[in-house]
């Protein structure tokens, strides 16, 4: 029994064994055929170079950092076509392969722009009414006691004692009296002199606040009213009060502030690069944090002309229909304008094609020319406020993905893929590029539609052209460009750091005069700090690479201590 229990012991232990050994075999061959796919990849390209993709003068013998901007290298594809043009690149196969180069086709296609914006509800300035006085006075009665107060069209609100407006009464019932006994007399112009008295009057009393109603009552009764009652204008909320009861008040003076809620402004800020997309007349959509999952719409019915200096934006105003009140004056929204992009990338709005509409009320809309229901103005066309209507203007817009050009801030590059040729070709041109509209470009020239265009690996493509001193994104006239830290400059002037040690001996990089320590009485210099600090930790392995330590076997070097003059 005991041995039966030794022997599937030691069967255990060889099964864990083999077990292992798999398991080692399966973690290690995923690494050897890498190492062989690569060496297989670049077997036919001789010595490999590495360099960098953002500063292609930056070319070493084997991997490591990039001096400048501390990215990896990258192989360099050897395999160069050297016949290919002037703007244009042609490389191998499996070049194209390392640099992971992918295409995406020039197409028309239909973009939508989303713009999102934030802003505050405010008051529709068109809706909001002063009450004042038309004459002075004393204010007896005030009818509304605190802000916040609803009023209806013709509600009384002020009781206003004015010994001014007692003599205008009394001026009309002079009047009136002078009417009567001369429609009595056979002269016309007797007659005429006293309506126009009586006429005069009237309208006197009418510039002091009366209504018609009012004027005919005093006629009437021939007694003169000792107090004059202002009434509301217009249905509302009592938003200002000014006055208090018993106050003096002189011809003007504001004694209420009335604003009509059934239809409400949203003010939203609109950045610079949201204006191409941003037409009067489109519909917006809002939310607010009062009524959570409720969306709100309104329409853009105003763009300021001008830009706010401060916060750099633009003020959009959208007309809100608001009858049940739930959206009110202060709150704080979140509005969204989506945008259908047309040739050119004009901003299509379909659902306004051919109709009329007013300028100063965009949510009039009509099917025919007319003249507008709030304000009278004449109706104008749709086009005119830059709506895109005709049938022409709806042709998709020609785009490509936004990762394919290469801008500069003047220009913008990309890479063609020519198709028909031995090797992967690809040339570089400028292009004009319209306003981007989500994850594309819209091309308004250089492009024609079914070319492919380059959106990963461009900056690759644009290294091999500097290599290569050809045209590219950064070299428009292709000259070759410097190493890093020469900016262009001469060989260095004899005596300089740089005559006498030109290179970093840790990175093989330019070196920069003002890094360097004191080694054995002599200077030593470095392209970068951290560059000395490897060195002084061994430096019998950097010295050979130093022309300032080259010398015979005999000459002797004195040993001293070194000194790190980092700045």
């Amino acid at each position: 029994m005991q041995q039966t229990i030794r022997l599937g012991k030691r069967l255990i232990g060889v099964g864990a064994l083999v077990a292992a050994g798999f398991l080692a075999g399966y973690l290690v061959s995923p690494h050897v055929r890498t190492e062989a796919a690569a060496q297989d990849a670049h077997a036919d390209q001789g010595p490999e170079k590495w360099y960098c993709s953002m500063h292609p003068q930056i070319i070493r013998d084997r991997p490591g950092l990039c001096p400048i901007c501390e990215m990896d290298l990258i192989p360099m594809p050897t395999s160069l076509v050297a016949d290919a043009a002037p703007r244009e690149l042609a490389v191998s196969e499996t070049a194209a392969k390392l640099m992971d180069i992918q295409t995406s086709p020039v197409e028309r296609r239909s973009v939508a722009v989303e713009v999102r914006m934030v802003g505050k509800v405010e008051y529709d300035e068109t809706r909001v009414k002063s009450i004042a006085a038309w004459s002075p006075g004393r204010i007896d009665r005030l009818y509304v006691d605190f802000t916040g107060t609803r009023v209806r069209q013709g509600d009384h609100l002020v009781e206003l004692y004015s010994p001014e407006l007692i003599s205008a009464q009394a001026e009309l019932l002079q009047a009136v009296r002078a009417a009567s006994r001369a429609s009595t007399e056979t002269s016309e112009y007797l007659k005429d002199s006293a309506r126009t008295t009586l006429d005069a009057s009237r309208e006197k009393l009418r510039l002091l606040g009366l209504t018609n109603a009012q004027i005919g009552a005093i006629e009437t009764s021939g007694e003169p009213l000792t107090h004059v009652t202002i009434y509301s204008p217009i249905s509302g909320v009592v938003i200002g009060k000014m006055a208090t009861e018993g106050m003096y008040v002189g011809t003007g003076s504001h004694i209420y502030t009335v604003a009509d809620l059934s239809e409400v402004w949203v003010k939203l800020d609109a950045y610079e690069s949201d204006l191409p997309w941003i037409r009067y007349g489109q519909q917006v959509t809002f939310t607010a944090e009062a009524h959570p999952g409720q969306v709100f719409k309104g329409w853009i019915s105003f763009i300021a002309p001008t830009l706010d200096a401060r916060t750099r934006t633009v003020k959009v105003r959208v007309n809100v229909p608001n009858a049940d009140e739930r959206i009110k004056p202060e709150m704080f929204v979140r509005a969204v304008v989506q945008s259908r992009v047309a040739q050119e990338g004009k901003v299509m709005h379909p659902d306004l094609a051919g109709k009329w509409t007013c300028p100063m009320h965009p949510s009039i809309v009509s099917g025919q020319a007319g003249r507008c229901d709030i304000c009278e103005m004449d109706l104008v066309t749709t086009e005119s406020l830059g709506y895109v209507a005709a049938e022409e203007d709806e042709r998709l817009p020609l785009v490509i993905p936004a990762s394919a050009p290469l801008i500069t801030g003047k220009r913008a590059v990309v890479y063609v893929s020519k198709p028909g040729t031995e090797h992967p070709t690809f040339e570089g041109r400028e292009i004009v590029l319209g306003p981007r509209a989500g994850d594309f470009y819209i091309v308004k020239g250089g492009l024609a539609e079914g070319e492919r265009v380059v959106t990963s690996g461009g900056f690759k493509i644009d290294s091999a052209l500097q290599i290569q001193a050809k045209p590219s994104m950064m070299n428009p006239e292709g000259e070759a460009m410097p190493d890093a830290h020469q900016h262009g400059e001469h060989a260095p002037a004899s005596g300089t750091p740089a005559a006498i040690q030109p290179r970093c001996p840790v990175m093989d990089a330019p070196i920069d005069p003002s890094v360097y320590v004191e080694y054995e009485g002599k200077r030593v210099y470095f392209c970068c700090p951290g560059c000395d600090k490897k060195f002084l930790a061994d430096p019998e392995r950097y010295l050979d690479k130093l022309p300032q330590f080259q010398r015979s076997d005999d000459e002797p070097r004195a040993k001293t201590d070194h000194t790190n003059h980092n700045p």
